[in-house]
């Protein structure tokens, strides 16, 4: 884990979002948390993400995300050098679609 996060207390966070049970919690919590600038920002970076990792080149994913290619960069180093976060969840996903 980054210490970096780690220090900014993030575990309560983390602990209220493993506490929602369904997608109507999720919405709920998430509305009274984020703007709708800040949840788009999340949910497209999340979204390049699953692009990135199905193999999709920039120009396909900024025409169907509208993300700029300093963010696809981004998010394309976590993929590269972080800490599996986006495969662990895109390996469940695809395990609950099976």
């Amino acid at each position: 884990m980054n210490v970096k996060l780690k220090e900014i207390n993030a575990e309560f966070f983390f602990k209220a979002v493993l506490a929602l049970k369904n997608m109507d919690e999720c919405y709920a919590f998430f509305e009274d948390l984020c703007t709708v600038q800040e949840l788009k920002a999340i949910s497209q970076r999340l979204l390049v993400a699953k692009m990135l990792s199905d193999r999709y080149v920039y120009s396909d994913i900024v025409a169907a995300t509208g993300a700029s290619t300093a963010t696809i960069s981004r998010v394309n180093r976590s993929l590269t050098y972080g800490c599996d976060g986006y495969k662990i969840v895109f390996d469940r996903l695809k395990d609950e679609e099976a």
